[in-house]
């Protein structure tokens, strides 16, 4: 087990978002967020148990991407949802 402190649910979104984004670029593009909405929709506790996060690409454009993600506890309960604009160079 690890002794780490686990991302907040707003970073852990982040991350799924950007790596979602990044499966769709070409080798050495880089991008970086311009705008993320999170929204949530129950609160997290303990009793939330393992969240998962899952991101899904919406538009990949050459000059910016879009994504949205979905936090689920583990009984698959939504969390939070997440949106994301980044601007590709």
């Amino acid at each position: 087990m690890s002794d780490q402190t686990p991302p907040a649910p707003t970073e852990t979104s982040r991350q799924a978002l950007g790596c979602a984004i990044n499966t769709l670029q070409p080798a050495g593009r880089v991008f970086t967020t311009l705008e993320l909405t999170i929204n949530y929709t129950r609160p997290l506790t303990r009793a939330s148990g393992e969240l998962r996060c899952e991101a899904t690409v919406l538009h990949a454009g050459s000059r910016t991407a879009t994504a949205e993600a979905r936090l689920v506890d583990a009984p698959g309960r939504l969390c939070a949802h997440a949106t994301t604009t980044c601007i590709v160079a």
